[in-house]
């Protein structure tokens, strides 16, 4: 049975990315990784092109990955059994101790359910979080994760709170965010090696961040259309790093003339240190992204996220983030337009140490020592 213990013998802990996010937390907690034992990463391909993959391991230090897959693009269902399949291949070969899976992507659910099927038990870090909406992806991603995980990572007592609900109690750990420890890491770098918002001819404090990605909001072009044109409509020049599925449901709605409104600054996709950077300085950020809702909150810039309902439910609590339904113009600009930022920012994501704490648990789980 696995878990357990072996003697001395290092642990081999195979981690899986995919996405951008994932990255930059796989930068602080493979380094930890590897002083405690071996990791093999697992690389799935999910994200491709260097913009969105490349250049975030050259200038955050993470290892080569040991596999490169080639997931591409597709729908949800084809793109999760190409790597379900390409995973398990993978895990016969290394035959690791544990997987270790990050958030809520469709590489996450592909390596959960090889791992799964192989008996190899499975560390979700990022666990817990639910917005409750099944019509999210990501949603059903990440509850079929956290069921079939043996250990799970929490960043807030708010994702403690939903395991428990659902009877998952066993091997649950509130370490905090790994993204803060990113956030900590790199920020002082960001800020001296970045030519943002400079180099995009900004003044800081004098623009607001803007990203659209989920599937939710490019998918339909009633709900695209109305962000746009709520942001054209903000009265302060709005950076918009474009993800390539948002270019093209621009392009396919017929919505260029919204996007190209004069106050609206498009950028191709940032590299980690330039968008860590930019998000410091801006006035404030609209958003439909997870994990740019809380670099704000921990960065202490007001932020809008454009949906209806956030798993970072303590950022709203805090007064940092506003839910604006996008649905409505006048509904994303009232809360645009209603942001302040509050005086206190409570620690609801850790210390920073995240990356040693789930480290310490899976060492102590799989009873190897880290010498």
């Amino acid at each position: 049975m696995r878990g357990v213990s072996r003697g001395v013998e290092r642990m081999k802990v195979a981690s899986v990315v995919g996405a951008r996010p994932q990255f930059v937390k796989a930068a602080c907690l493979s380094k930890a990784l590897r002083a405690a034992g071996e990791e093999i990463l697992i690389h799935t391909g999910q994200h491709y092109d260097h913009a969105m993959s490349d250049v975030f391991f050259q200038q955050l230090g993470i290892p080569e990955p040991e596999y490169q897959l080639s997931a591409g693009s597709d729908t949800h269902a084809r793109q999760t059994a190409r790597m379900l399949a390409d995973i398990e291949a993978v895990l016969l070969k290394e035959k690791p101790d544990m997987v270790l899976v990050y958030g809520d992507t469709n590489s996450t659910v592909a390596a959960s359910l090889a791992a799964a099927k192989l008996g190899i038990p499975i560390a979700h870090v990022e666990a817990g979080l639910r917005s409750f909406n099944r019509q999210m992806p990501e949603e059903i991603n990440r509850v079929v994760t956290d069921h079939l995980s043996s250990l799970l990572f929490c960043p807030t007592d708010e994702a403690v709170a939903h395991l428990v609900r659902e009877g998952i109690r066993d091997h649950v750990y509130q370490v905090g965010d790994i993204m803060y420890d990113g956030v900590l890491a790199f920020r002082s770098a960001a800020l001296a090696e970045s030519a943002m918002p400079g180099k995009l001819g900004l003044q800081p404090g004098q623009y607001v961040l803007a990203t659209i990605h989920r599937a939710e909001n490019t998918d339909s072009p009633g709900r695209l259309a109305a962000i746009l044109g709520a942001v054209a409509r903000l009265g302060r020049t709005v950076v918009m790093p474009l993800h390539p599925r948002t270019a093209g449901y621009v392009k396919k709605w017929g919505l260029e003339r919204l996007l190209n409104a004069p106050n609206i600054k498009q950028c191709s996709p940032l590299p980690y240190l330039d968008m860590l950077c930019l998000l410091h300085h801006a006035e404030a950020v609209l958003t439909d992204s997870g994990g740019l809702q809380k670099e704000a909150y921990m960065l202490q810039v007001p932020c809008v996220t454009l949906r209806s309902e956030t798993e970072w439910g303590g950022t709203v609590a805090a007064g940092w983030n506003r839910l604006a339904p996008p649905d409505s113009e006048d509904a994303i600009v009232a809360a645009y337009q209603a942001i302040e930022a509050p005086h206190e920012s409570p620690p609801i994501f850790g210390d920073g140490h995240t990356a040693e704490a789930i480290v310490r648990h899976i060492v102590h789980f799989l009873g190897r020592t880290s010498q």
